[in-house]
């Protein structure tokens, strides 16, 4: 049997504009959200909006709940109205659920390590818990609550402040 001429020239053409069709198909779809970060991640939207992380220690809940330590970071932060370093701790759950189901806990955990709780400022943005002594001035508070909640991601069950 014999084939008409061009076809068989016909028929990759048609393959190779499939392919084509499909790969521009995988560029226009919505990239996935993107999740929550790790602590360098939130370091870096932190800098974004001019806060400076100067240092940090991981593992200290600031209290004697051992099941927080895993989730905690102990670090100093300043920048923008905020001129001296701030002594702050981030709590950081793996998602919206352990996050509101140990809020509570965070919550006592603070209570030990505030020095005074009349000006302790708290950010909740899901899944993370930051908290340190304030009052913190406006600029640096604002921008604490800008990085968190652009580093939570999908993760962000809304930020609230105490």
């Amino acid at each position: 049997m014999r084939r008409a001429p061009g076809t068989a020239r016909s028929f990759v053409l048609v393959a190779i504009a499939a392919v084509a069709l499909a790969a521009c198909g995988s560029v226009l779809g919505s990239p996935p959200v993107p999740g929550a970060e790790p602590f360098p991640g939130i370091t870096g939207h932190l800098g974004r909006y001019g806060i400076d992380v100067l240092s940090w220690t991981s593992g200290d809940a600031g209290c004697d709940d051992p099941t927080l330590a895993p989730t905690a970071i102990r670090f100093q932060a300043q920048g923008l109205d905020q001129p001296a370093p701030v002594l702050v701790r981030i709590y950081i759950f793996r998602n919206h659920d352990a996050w509101d189901r140990r809020l509570a806990d965070v919550d006592s955990c603070v209570a030990a390590w505030a020095t005074d709780p009349a000006t302790f400022q708290i950010v909740q943005t899901s899944p993370y818990v930051l908290a340190g002594q304030g009052p913190w001035p406006p600029g640096f508070a604002q921008a604490i609550r800008q990085g968190l909640t652009e580093a939570a991601g999908s993760g962000n069950g809304g930020a609230i402040d105490q």
